[in-house]
């Protein structure tokens, strides 16, 4: 597992490293021009990261009703599985053909 700890480790530097290079490379100064005459003016850099920011806020936006209706699939099941009278405890069912039977203990 150290192993594993260590590569990510280098992966996320190396993807922060690259990340910065491209910063350093795109600080021209670009114009976005909004609706009524407005424009702001900043590094490409910071105009792509916005994008991408925002980007990212919509799509978790998206991922919502879903999440939501899932977690209540789940607490409902929960509730159902807690209501559910004790029956008789499960008869051994006879073994399959292909089944190996566990190692006696």
């Amino acid at each position: 597992m150290a192993i594993l700890r260590v590569l990510s480790t280098v992966v996320w530097v190396v993807v922060f490293l690259l990340l910065l290079l491209l910063a350093l490379k795109n600080a021209d100064p670009v114009t976005v021009n909004f609706y009524f005459g407005q424009a702001w003016q900043g590094p490409l850099i910071l105009v792509v990261l916005a994008a991408f920011a925002l980007g990212a806020l919509f799509g978790l936006a998206a991922c919502v009703p879903a999440f939501i209706r899932c977690r209540r699939e789940i607490a409902g099941l929960r509730k159902e599985l807690r209501l559910r009278p004790a029956g008789p405890a499960e008869r051994e069912q006879p073994a399959l053909p292909g089944d190996v039977a566990p190692p006696p203990m």
